[in-house]
């Protein structure tokens, strides 16, 4: 018989004995949520319900509420470094650029991008193109960026560094095309980056692409590989060219200056002489007319003084005198030269010259004695 039907004794009941239905479940989660209420601050409501649903209480929601919210918050803190500035696109729309520092900005609506502005970029490129006088160069250049502004290179250009290199490849098929080869080549390679930079940076500024080119270097510029032996002897040839220039200037340089040095030498000895042969002839009339003065007052003593002047003129350049003495057969010999020799070899080596002027006076005053001499025999 079974435990539960009529008749049966309290000892059939397996819950123990006594006479209760299974567990309520309702009560079960009625305490729980007394439990649950007991540990958040929660209490009691009078009055309980024994039989109703299950209710979370006010004070509960407020705390899940602010914990999600806090969660939610800290995911919003990013840090910029001091290189990187960073794009912020908010529900898809640019919001604004954010310097560097530790920032925030809502998640789940806000869109974070940061970009190296610090960063020196490369890219290269190398190709074929035609030069004005229609020579074929290769070229080979290199061009150094940064990002200037952050919103416009991620926004404005789907792929800045795809422009950027079309941009390049235009810019310097442009400037190789109005040059001609020489220059392409040898002495022009330095204002073909300059002019190829301008124009480059100016492209990518229509573009707003937010790149700043920083330097365009040309690497290599070269005649193709089928033509490069014949270029390399027309490049030997110009260096020689230059190398004979060079010299040849070089000597002119050094030959016109010591020209002009001795033309201008011999001007001023032109000038010397004049103003020497001027000076004297001035020196020459006037001496003439204090004589003429002094002839004047006394012209028979002038007469005499000329007279000797002109014989010691005469003189200072002979070496041998003959003299013709009035009223006599014998003419008189006076070796100048060996009088003087014979009176340097008596100073006992002295070094001092003979005074010709002296000596003249000398020999003048003797032949006078001997004139007057003779004249008084004669009488």
């Amino acid at each position: 018989m079974a435990w539960n039907e009529p008749g049966g004794g309290k000892d059939n009941d397996p819950w123990g004995g006594k006479n209760q239905g299974p567990p309520d479940l309702d009560e079960a989660l009625k305490k729980l949520q007394e439990k649950l209420n007991s540990i958040f601050g929660g209490g009691k409501k009078p009055g309980g319900n024994n039989g109703g649903d299950i209710k979370i209480g006010a004070s509960t929601l407020v705390i899940i509420g602010v914990l999600a919210i806090a969660v939610w918050g800290l995911f919003g803190f990013y840090q910029v470094d001091q290189q990187e500035r960073a794009v912020v696109l908010r529900l898809g729309v640019y919001h604004e650029t954010v310097m560097p520092g530790l920032r925030w900005s809502p998640p789940l609506m806000d869109e974070v991008n940061k970009i190296n502005v610090t960063k020196v970029r490369g890219v290269a490129s190398r190709g074929q193109m035609l030069t004005e006088d229609e020579n074929i160069v290769d070229i080979a250049l290199s061009v150094q960026y940064t990002v200037a502004d952050p919103a416009n290179f991620l926004l404005k250009v789907k792929s800045p560094e795809l422009s950027l290199e079309h941009a390049l490849e235009s810019a310097l098929r442009h400037v190789v095309g109005s040059s001609k080869m020489d220059q392409v080549i040898t002495e022009g390679r330095e204002q073909i980056a300059v002019d190829t930079q301008q124009r480059l940076q100016a492209y990518l500024d229509t573009y707003q692409s937010g790149i700043l080119v920083a330097k365009v270097n040309i690497e290599d510029a070269q005649a193709p590989s089928q033509v490069q032996d014949a270029f390399d002897d027309v490049t030997r040839a110009k260096e020689d060219r230059e190398r004979l220039k060079n010299e040849a200037e070089a000597y002119a340089n050094g030959i016109i200056p010591e020209a002009r040095g001795a033309a201008q030498r011999q001007l001023e000895e032109a000038q010397a002489y004049k103003e020497q042969v001027v000076a004297r002839a001035e020196g020459e009339a006037q001496r003439f007319a204090n004589l003429y003065a002094e002839y004047r007052k006394a012209p028979a003593v002038t007469r005499e003084r000329l007279y000797i002047d002109t014989l010691e003129t005469v003189y200072s350049d002979a070496t041998k005198v003959m003299v013709d003495v009035d009223g006599g057969n014998n003419m008189m010999y006076l070796p100048l030269d060996k009088l003087i020799d014979k009176s340097t070899a008596t100073r006992s080596g002295s070094q001092e010259e003979i005074d010709i002027r002296t000596l003249t006076d000398k020999v003048v005053e003797q032949l006078r004695r001997d004139t007057q001499t003779t004249r008084r025999e004669g009488r």
